[in-house]
């Protein structure tokens, strides 16, 4: 892949336990233009008790959190069909394991990174297999302290590889805390890539990351705002996806291309002739007359004496006879 900042769509459980919607989900991301699909694996069995509660009771179907967690388990096989079928679209593939099941279950049917969802990241034995697998990771530190940050990159190892988010557990995160003053500070703290995983449900927070030097976005995605599911108010449909994805390409060419001030490029310069102005005289002048300032004018186009000799000019002797309205020359006159 190139250096642009990677575009990461989330899933979730945007696809309500359905395969076939995961499957469009892959089909939608691919065509908004994003590198990577991501997914959250859950085995209900290995993660959740029964008494676990909800962050909120949006399911009208499933008594608990758990019976939730339940039903949005794939298969093996059919995670592998989901692996499969994103590198058929040349997507990426992400997940975020919640159990050491999960992580084995994702080594065996295809994952391309691994995701640290915040809830994990003081989950050691998890950080553990997946540091000893070698696959590029990103973690996020939505709920995380600096000290707990700390320790996951740690066992993680210091892999260029690896990215840290920054996250804001909110749902939608307003823009003050969107915390965009913690990626150079991460980047410094952590000395590898750093990224956004957003809430905002906006556009503007990831272009805002990326001018700031996020190599990482993560965003929500839905297919409709009428959707189901807890994560629709901080998630972006696909036109928004595409329009991000476009924005970042915008930002990450107009960064690698930095401006210099120093002289005037040649594709500008006929431009810059039509724009600028020449010195040019205000009335009929006769040889040998000394140039005065009520002699002189500006005018466009800039392709006489520049501005910057009116000074030098101002008392020079006229050589010959100058017509009104005559944009000078050097011959017109002895030396400036």
């Amino acid at each position: 892949m190139s250096d642009r900042p990677l575009i990461v769509a989330e899933v979730g459980q945007a696809h309500d336990g359905s395969l076939g919607t995961a499957h469009a989900f892959i089909d939608a991301v691919a065509n908004a233009g994003a590198d990577f699909v991501k997914f959250q694996t859950h085995i209900a069995d290995a993660e959740s008790h029964p008494s676990e509660p909800w962050r909120v009771k949006f399911s009208r179907q499933d008594a608990t959190r758990f019976d939730y967690w339940k039903r949005m388990e794939f298969l093996p096989n059919q995670w592998q069909e989901l692996y499969e079928h994103a590198r058929e679209r040349n997507l990426g593939f992400m997940s975020s394991p919640f159990s050491l099941a999960a992580v084995d279950q994702l080594r065996e049917t295809g994952i391309d990174m691994w995701k640290i969802a915040s809830g994990e990241v003081n989950h050691e034995s998890l950080l553990t297999k997946i540091a000893d697998d070698g696959r590029p990771v990103a973690v996020s530190s939505g709920m995380s302290t600096l000290s707990e940050l700390d320790r996951a990159v740690e066992i993680l190892g210091d892999s260029p590889r690896n990215y840290v988010l920054q996250c804001t557990t909110a749902y939608p995160c307003p823009p003050e805390r969107l915390g965009l003053n913690l990626l150079a500070e991460f980047k410094q703290r952590f000395n590898c890539r750093v990224g956004l995983s957003d809430h905002s449900g906006t556009t503007y927070a990831g272009l805002a990351a990326v001018a700031l030097g996020a190599q990482m976005l993560e965003v929500h995605v839905t297919m409709s705002r009428a959707a189901f599911g807890p994560d629709v108010s901080s998630s972006l449909t696909f036109d928004e996806l595409s329009d991000l994805c476009d924005g970042v390409d915008f930002i990450h060419r107009s960064l690698r291309q930095p401006a210099d001030k120093s002289s005037v490029s040649d594709d500008l310069a006929t431009m810059r002739g039509l724009f600028t102005r020449s010195i040019v005289t205000t009335r009929a002048v006769i040889a040998g007359a000394v140039l005065s300032a009520e002699d002189l004018t500006l005018k466009k186009p800039g392709s006489g004496m520049a501005p910057d000799m009116l000074p030098a000019v101002i008392g020079q002797t006229v050589r010959r006879d100058l017509p009104a309205n005559h944009i000078l020359e050097v011959g017109d006159f002895g030396s400036v």
